[in-house]
């Protein structure tokens, strides 16, 4: 039973990140035979991980029929980032609190900052070719940044609100971050976030945190009127180990 639930995990952990870097794209068909061969897996074990994603967004999956990576709308983006903008400035704020309290609250931020300077000085050294393969780093410190205002904020129905919305907001972060410029808008907004909470000004990691995710719906509908987002051809997934 054990090996069948690791087998099911890496499936979910194959497609989910397939899924949210695009590589799936919305609408793409998720058969469940076709992926078993392409992964090396019983249909077991995928038809667990579509289900999976599908309680969080990411696939729409109707028993019987195929499932499909979930579209991305402008309306859907909308509504999540009016959503957001209710919730991640609050815990912004509660973070920024929290920290003139407790500076134990700040250790991880201080670090997050260090890593933030430390991309922007290398980013800005580099041709346009090594910082259009340099954007992983900068997605990994915002990945980071918002894993450790969930963990910090105090009240556990926000924390969890936010976080059981990371599945849709990681995807749309590869469209968001769609050039040079949008990067190092973004990079100056979480500068500015925390320097808010490191600061222990609630109301400008308020204001900031409101600011980035504006800036990013912007930007997300810039990108979205721009690309074609229907499914492309099928892709072909290596096995998972």
């Amino acid at each position: 039973m054990a090996r069948a639930t690791g087998k099911s995990e890496a499936v979910y952990e194959r497609l989910k990140g397939d899924i949210e870097s695009l590589r799936l794209r919305p609408g793409a068909k998720l058969g469940e035979v076709q992926l078993g061969e392409e992964l090396g897996a019983s249909r077991t074990p995928v038809r667990e991980a579509i289900r999976r994603l599908a309680q969080e967004g990411l696939v729409d999956f109707v028993p019987g029929e195929v499932a499909r990576v979930a579209a991305i709308s402008l309306g859907g983006v909308r509504s999540l980032f009016e959503f957001r903008m209710m919730l991640e400035p609050r815990a912004a704020a509660s973070v920024a609190a929290s920290g003139v309290t407790d500076a134990r609250v700040l250790a991880p931020f201080r670090v997050l900052h260090e890593r933030l300077e430390e991309f922007d000085e290398s980013y800005r050294a580099l041709d346009a070719g090594g910082q259009a393969r340099s954007y992983q780093g900068f997605y990994d410190i915002t990945e980071a940044f918002d894993q450790a205002v969930i963990a910090a904020c105090r009240n556990p129905y926000l924390a969890r609100s936010i976080r059981d919305l990371r599945s849709q907001t990681v995807r749309l972060r590869y469209l968001s971050h769609s050039g040079p410029r949008r990067m190092l808008t973004s990079l100056e907004e979480h500068r500015a976030m925390l320097k808010g909470i490191l600061q222990g000004d609630t109301q400008a990691a308020e204001a900031a945190c409101l600011h980035h995710l504006a800036q990013t719906l912007q930007a997300l509908i810039e990108s979205l009127t721009s690309q074609d987002l229907t499914p492309g051809a099928d892709v072909q997934l290596d096995a998972v180990s």
